[in-house]
C-alpha cells in the first residue's frame, strides 16, 4: 500500500487580506493560522507546506475580551542572569501593535522548521495601507 503523497503548486498560492478591526485576537489567531498551514484546502498534509499568504491590516484595532488589556503580560529572557522582561498588552499595543498579532499566530503554528517558514506568510500591518498590492490580495471575513 502506497502513500499518496499531493503535489504542493508554489505557483498556485493566494495572497488572502484580513481586516483586524474590531476582531478578537484569538478567533483572528486561529483562522490565520489554518490558512499559513493550508488546513483549509483538499490537500493539506502536516509536514508539508500547503498554505496561503495572510495580509492583515489594522492590527493596533485588533481586540482582547475580558481584563486581558491590563492583566496579561509578555515575557521576553535576554538569555542573562534577571534578564526577564514583561510587558503589558497595552504597552505592546502602544509601541508594536503588530506584534499582538504576530505572537498569537506564532503560538498556533508548529514549532519547528516548517513552522518557522510558515510564519515568513504573515504579513502584519498597522493601519489600512500594505506593499502588496501587486499580489492582488482577496478579502476574507473573519468571525467577530
Amino acid at each position: 500500500m502506497k502513500t499518496h503523497l499531493p503535489k504542493v503548486n508554489l505557483d498556485e498560492r493566494k495572497w488572502h487580506l484580513i481586516d483586524a478591526d474590531g476582531v478578537v485576537l484569538g478567533r483572528l489567531a486561529v483562522q490565520v493560522a489554518d490558512i499559513l498551514r493550508g488546513k483549509n484546502k483538499p490537500i493539506f498534509t502536516p509536514h508539508l507546506d500547503a498554505g496561503d499568504f495572510v495580509v492583515v491590516v489594522n492590527a493596533e484595532k485588533v481586540v482582547l475580551t475580558g481584563k486581558k488589556e491590563t492583566k496579561k503580560k509578555y515575557m521576553t529572557y535576554s538569555g542573562w542572569k534577571g534578564g526577564e522582561k514583561f510587558t503589558s498588552v497595552a504597552e505592546l499595543r502602544a509601541r508594536h501593535p503588530e506584534m499582538l498579532i504576530h505572537r498569537a499566530v506564532r503560538g498556533m503554528i508548529p514549532k519547528n522548521r516548517l513552522g518557522r517558514v510558515l510564519l515568513t506568510k504573515l504579513k502584519v500591518y498597522k493601519g489600512k495601507e500594505h506593499p502588496h498590492g501587486a499580489q492582488k490580495p482577496e478579502p476574507l471575513a473573519v468571525a467577530k
